[in-house]
């Protein structure tokens, strides 16, 4: 990485890992009891699991896209978002989560390594620090909906 990125990277590596100005993910879920993951409150489309997986696909998506130029993404829009409101199982849920960590750290070592304004191969002009910037805009929001839901459903405490 080139010494003049270094104060970039740090300040996306925040970003990304979330706490700062917004909650981050194992905040938004902490203490979630396990009967509310697949609620879907009134006139809401979608519930905390779908919500979650969504987060894990598009993640995934977007680093494999950075890494890998014959990568294929999902059909958009019915292959980023879980049809099921609930996780199969409690194996189906901490899998989610454990993937969205590690994909997150793997995204944060890729970082550290990539030429931030080089356009990813196989792309169309894309960046890494774009897709950086990407992946914690799309995970903010998301992490916000959660929490949107469990106000909604009387489970948030924070």
């Amino acid at each position: 990485m080139k010494e003049q990125n270094k104060p970039l990277v740090k300040e996306l590596a925040k970003l990304l890992q979330g706490g700062s100005a917004h909650a981050d993910l194992k905040a938004a879920l902490k203490d979630l009891p396990v009967h509310l993951r697949g609620v879907k409150p009134d006139n809401l489309p979608y519930s905390i699991w779908q919500l979650v997986d969504h987060i894990r696909i598009v993640q995934w998506d977007m680093l494999e896209f950075c890494k890998d130029e014959d990568h294929r993404s999902p059909k958009w829009p019915d292959e980023y978002w879980p049809k099921e409101a609930s996780p199969a199982d409690d194996d189906a849920w901490n899998d989610a989560i454990e993937q969205i960590n590690n994909d997150l750290d793997e995204f944060l070592a890729l970082l550290e390594h990539a030429d931030l304004y080089a356009k990813i191969p196989g792309g169309d002009g894309q960046t890494v620090l774009r897709e950086a910037l990407q992946i914690a805009d799309h995970n903010a929001y998301h992490i916000a909906e959660i929490i949107v839901i469990r106000r909604l459903l009387g489970a948030w405490k924070q």
